[in-house]
């Protein structure tokens, strides 16, 4: 008599099905991919359908005793995914039920489908035949075989016994296998490699608004700390940062950034203490790798995340330099205030607006007073002080800000030699301000070198490549900036930027567009887009994308030149002359750089006054003046031996 199975294999329940041994769930035949935790909830649910499951029993279901993890987020989590995936609504389920402060209930009608016996999935055996029926006396009765003819198996015999042996042999060798497997000398199955991977925002549990600053910085500061590693190529935070308030399956976001492991997690910072949730997903086998909380004082905070990365590291299975492990291992010990402050001041640094880097100054300006030995803050205020002076912002003199920058650079490198940072902010100053080419091309490679995922560092290296006429070595560097960092909004222009200095202006276009879909607010894109516009002839559609830059800057002297130059190349002198005014109204209020005057003047072929400002910009320092060995707007001067010799002046390298 056949046994029955106790346990079906597969359920369905409206067009899904789901196999509990395979941890598999299909719609309509096709897979659905789920993680093995959400997969593992959804069993246990169907286990008694129709009945309250709590969120204790899950709890205990799903997590031992001695591991630690933000329960309640994980759960939460991994129910919304399991909802995605089965296209259901918490609000108007059809499938699983919230039932608030007890648990959920699996609510859809459901069938079991047993599992086929083993005997029912063998096909069937040919029936034997049947032994013959007694002859009548009267029939012929054929003489008997010899008995060596009677042993010698047919063909058909010989196929068959080969096949048995063969059935045979390879049961004993599963057999084998199998007690093989059950002792000690197990086979080890080599873990997927990871070499790329994101750290998504973590989540602010605090409730408060006012503390998104803290979760965002926390998120930043343990990219920092993997970043570290050479042969780890990690996401930058701007692109990570698209991803906040996101919803998106991690296996999307994956694939969006190209990685193969996801860090996400939650952070909750309450009076003096700080708790950090962390989990870490393997993409491409949909496991949770490693979950843990951490909790620490704020004063320890440094040390708690590095304790985090190395966690992670140590989950990856990353092989690390000895430099790597120390630079992992080493922390310091920074008092709340002065690290509130210097997150505080990432914040508005990661803005890069004029306002948003003055506030950043005064942040990092409380970091150093408060902790005078804090490397990362003075790296940050350097690097505020190089952004504002430079063709970017270009709101301060040179003369102003540039001894601040240096001065800030150095302590910090003085303080910490080992930080990214602070070799970067060091080599923008040389290169804005000082004009010390050596030097800044030096200070790039080595900030590369400190932290090879610092996408910063690749993108102002590509800025100097390109001032010195490099124009491919640039691009290479850009790109590398922009894999590391692809959902920013910055890179994206900065790579336009570079296509418009290269003379590739219909590459430019199409990449400055791009950049425009992904923040139609960004005037600096809407500027160069203009200026590409121009150098194809298109004014019409030049002028409107400069008025546009003009409108969103609220008429800033770089966007206004800009304007001005489409003006005079188009033959509209009196518009420019209108433009020039403007300019020089505004610097009776505050700094305009001579270059922006020349730019207009170059636009409308007034070559003496054109290259008169030129050289007054020249003698501010001015930052615009580095890239006139390639920059469009000046073509039409190249040709004068006075531009020929200020391009002998700058000393650029060949």
């Amino acid at each position: 008599m056949r046994e029955t199975v106790s346990r079906p294999r597969t359920i369905r329940f409206g067009v899904f099905e789901v196999d509990l041994q395979l941890s598999e769930l299909r719609k309509r035949g096709v897979k659905i991919k789920l993680q093995e935790q959400q997969c593992q909830i959804l069993g246990i649910l169907l286990e008694q359908p129709g009945e309250v499951v709590t969120r204790e029993r899950l709890r205990r279901r799903l997590w031992a005793d001695d591991t630690f993890v933000d329960f309640d987020h994980s759960l939460n989590t991994a129910m919304m995914r399991l909802r995605e995936a089965l296209g259901d609504s918490s609000d108007n389920p059809r499938f699983i039920e919230t039932l608030p402060r007890k648990g959920y209930r699996f609510i859809a009608p459901v069938t079991e489908v047993p599992e086929p016996d083993l005997e029912d999935r063998l096909p069937e055996a040919p029936e034997r035949a049947k032994a013959p029926e007694p002859r009548a006396s009267s029939e012929v009765v054929p003489a008997a075989l010899p008995e060596t003819a009677a042993l010698q198996p047919t063909r058909l015999g010989w196929r068959s016994a080969a096949i048995t042996g063969f059935v045979l042999l390879a049961l004993i060798g599963a057999g084998l296998l199998w007690r093989y497997l059950r002792h000690d000398r197990a086979v080890v199955v080599a873990p997927p490699t990871t070499r790329s991977i994101v750290v998504l925002p973590l989540e602010n549990l605090s409730g408060q608004a006012d503390q998104e600053y803290f979760a965002d910085g926390m998120t930043d500061a343990l990219t920092a700390q993997l970043a570290k590693i050479s042969s780890l190529r990690v996401i930058s935070r701007t692109s990570a940062m698209q991803y906040k308030g996101s919803h998106k399956l991690l296996s999307e976001i994956a694939r969006d950034l190209n990685v193969d492991a996801v860090v996400e997690g939650t952070v909750l910072h309450s009076g003096n203490r700080v708790r950090i949730t962390a989990e870490l997903v393997q993409v491409s086998t949909d496991r949770h790798l490693w979950a843990e909380t951490y909790e620490s004082e704020m004063g320890d905070i440094l040390a708690l995340q590095s304790r985090v990365a190395q966690a992670i590291v140590n989950e990856i299975r990353i092989n690390l330099s000895p430099q790597e492990k120390k630079l992992l291992a080493t922390t310091r010990v920074v008092s709340e205030e002065s690290y509130e402050n210097y997150l505080k001041g990432r914040y508005y640094w990661n803005k890069r607006s004029e306002d948003g880097l003055t506030k950043a100054i005064e942040y990092f300006r409380k970091a150093t007073q408060e902790e005078p030995g804090y490397a990362l803050a003075y790296a940050g205020m350097a690097d505020c002080y190089s952004i504002i002076g430079s063709a970017i912002v270009d709101t301060v003199p040179a003369g102003e800000v540039a001894p601040k920058a240096k001065a800030a650079a150095l302590k910090a490198i003085e303080l910490d030699d080992t930080l990214a940072e602070a070799d970067t902010a060091l080599a923008t100053v040389r290169f804005n301000y000082d004009w010390d080419w050596a030097g800044a091309a030096n200070g790039f490679k080595l900030a590369i070198e400190h932290n090879p995922s610092y996408a910063t560092a690749y993108q102002r290296y590509s800025l100097y490549l390109m001032a010195m006429g490099r124009t491919q070595e640039s691009m290479t560097e850009m790109n590398r900036a922009r894999a590391l960092d692809p959902l920013s909004v910055s890179m994206n222009f900065s790579l336009g930027w570079r296509l418009y200095m290269a003379h590739q202006y219909d590459q430019a276009i199409k990449q400055l567009g791009a950049t425009i879909d992904m923040d139609p607010n960004f005037g600096l894109a809407h500027r160069v887009l203009g200026e590409s516009y121009e150098q194809k002839g298109l004014y019409p559609e030049a002028l409107d994308e400069l008025r546009k830059a003009v409108a969103i800057s609220h008429h800033s002297p770089p966007m206004l030149a800009s304007l001005g130059h489409a003006y005079g190349v188009s033959g509209r002198k009196q518009n420019a002359l209108k433009i020039i005014d403007q300019l020089k109204e505004e610097s009776a209020s505050r700094y305009v750089s001579p270059f922006y005057l020349a730019v207009v003047y170059a636009g409308m072929g007034e070559k003496n006054q054109a290259l008169e400002s030129l050289e007054r910009a020249y003698q501010d320092r001015s930052n615009r003046v580095v890239f006139l060995k390639v920059d469009p707007q000046v073509d039409n001067l190249r040709s004068d031996p006075r531009f020929q010799a200020l391009l002998q002046r700058l000393a650029l390298p060949k």
